[in-house]
């Protein structure tokens, strides 16, 4: 008696990945930080800009210099690209737009020193003249690469 023996194949498939690590990396020495802008009148709508700093240090291997880019994601409440607004904590249609800058936003820098990255907010009189009374607030994030 012969008997049919049936064998089939099988497959798996296997995904193969690699990260290669950049040369240099820059960090950023605190991880959080604050931007605010204290009160604002809404009967003297003036344009009213503050100021944050934030260390950052490069590190690479052997003596040579890191060229970084700093960006940010421009909020939780954005219109757009770099069109952030905070949100009223309570009334949560209600909005106040407002302008980061970073400086700087690139460099090219020596190893293992410290440097300070400022942040400058700008809300303008007219942004929040028709606001309604509260707390507003928003979260960005801020990166910097390699």
């Amino acid at each position: 008696m012969v008997t049919n023996l049936c064998h089939s194949a099988d497959s798996n498939i296997l995904n193969v990945t690699a990260t290669v690590i950049s040369k240099g990396n820059c960090t950023f020495r605190t991880k959080t930080s604050a931007l605010n802008f204290g009160s604002l009148d809404p009967a003297n709508p003036v344009d009213k800009s503050v100021d944050t700093t934030i260390i950052y240090r490069c590190q690479a291997q052997g003596n040579n210099p890191i060229t970084f880019t700093i960006t940010d994601n421009s909020g939780l409440y954005k219109t757009g690209s770099n069109a952030p607004r905070m949100r009223h904590t309570t009334q949560l249609t209600e909005y106040i737009s407002y302008r980061l800058t970073l400086n700087p936003t690139s460099a090219t820098v020596p190893k293992t020193i410290e440097f300070p990255l400022t942040i400058t907010g700008t809300v303008r009189g007219v942004d929040y003249q028709n606001a309604a009374m509260g707390n507003y607030s928003d979260t960005v994030v801020v990166s910097i690469d390699p």
